[in-house]
């Protein structure tokens, strides 16, 4: 799963799913906006016309992930949208030696820009520097170099916000409820990421006196590690009213492990906005009454930037003659009065 970094006041805070270099997303100025609509992969705004050629240089890590895999197909149809861009894609690797080597070897292919999704942003982070240094700018897509130095954009996720509407939805639903109770299936604890989902969700429910949080077990991002954790969750807590799961993958695992158990009588809400949870979501006919987006369609928004800053442009909707130095995405909260609207980034 991705890990990005803590949203700070250097992020511009975007609300939706893809950035084209004919139209920004525009920026949400609420948690739960009514009247605007999630933005799809569909493809670039009808008068961004062609431009230079650029040649993109793709870096990702192995897609062993439904969430990995998305980025990878956001990517590559992004790309094809465009009849200006080449996409000089890269086999995936989670090996760190492996990956430097692909990048430096797209160095050395001399492509015009650089889009890494690095599998450790801290090792990394070497590599995205001497690909600044070669005058080839860099987007650094989710999971962040240790150094601003190493990239000219950084556009990922917000964590802390997927656990914070995580928690501002199901304490919504709760508020009314005396002494009412929730668990957690967090991701791995090695990770930053999970720990800012945590931190989020943690910081949420204090807004609700009446809410504890019981019990919590991390999971590793697996159908199968979110099935054996929440069996034991399950075990543990005879009866809870809501479940916070920070991965729709190991969602999956977890909601086998309640339908053998027979359990109902609480609500969950997933994360990252996998398709078969907004399937579930919409048919409403179980637990599972929200996800909370971590939206891979970044990396579309990664191809439409890299092409921008090939091309010398700025982004569409913005004043600035550059593309920003950060953006941060919007983690919306899918729930059956919306879930047809964003239905089309839903990844499997």
């Amino acid at each position: 799963m991705p890990e990005s970094r803590v949203h700070s006041r250097r992020h511009l805070l975007l609300g939706g799913a893809a950035v084209s270099t004919g139209a920004l997303l525009t920026a949400c100025t609420s948690n739960e906006p009514k009247d605007q609509k999630p933005a799809t992969n569909a493809g670039p705004a009808a008068d961004d016309k062609p431009g230079a050629p650029v040649t993109i240089g793709f870096a990702g890590p192995q897609a062993d992930h439904g969430w990995l895999n998305a980025i990878n197909e956001n990517a590559k149809r992004r790309a094809e949208k465009y009849s200006d861009v080449t996409l000089e894609i890269t086999e995936g690797s989670n090996d760190t030696a492996a990956q430097i080597g692909q990048v430096q070897t797209l160095i050395n292919k001399r492509v015009d820009v650089l889009v890494v999704l690095p599998a450790d942003g801290k090792a990394l982070t070497q590599v995205g520097l001497q690909a600044m240094k070669a005058g080839i700018p860099v987007v650094n897509l989710d999971r962040i170099f240790a150094s601003p130095q190493a990239y000219r954009c950084w556009i990922g996720g917000d964590n802390y916000g997927m656990g914070l509407n995580a928690g501002r939805f199901i304490g919504e639903k709760l508020k009314d409820k005396k002494d009412a109770t929730v668990v957690e299936l967090a991701g791995m604890d090695s990770l930053e990421l999970t720990r800012q989902r945590t931190q989020g969700f943690d910081d949420a429910l204090k807004n609700y006196p009446n809410i504890r949080k019981v019990a919590r077990q991390a999971a590793e991002f697996t159908v199968e590690s979110g099935q054996a954790k929440m069996a034991q969750l399950l075990q543990a807590q005879s009866k809870f009213d809501a479940l916070w799961n920070h991965d729709d993958d190991q969602g999956v695992g977890a909601l086998r492990a309640i339908a053998q158990a027979g359990r109902k009588g609480f609500l969950m809400v997933g994360g990252a906005g996998a398709k078969s949870a907004m399937d579930a979501i919409k048919a409403d006919d179980g637990v599972l009454k929200a996800t909370v987006l971590y939206p891979p369609t970044m990396a579309a928004s990664a191809i439409d930037l890299a092409r921008a800053l090939g091309q010398k442009k700025g982004v569409g909707g913005m004043a600035e003659l550059e593309i920003p130095a950060s953006i941060t995405l919007y983690s919306a909260v899918v729930t059956k009065e919306n879930v047809d609207d964003y239905l089309p980034t839903g990844f499997s």
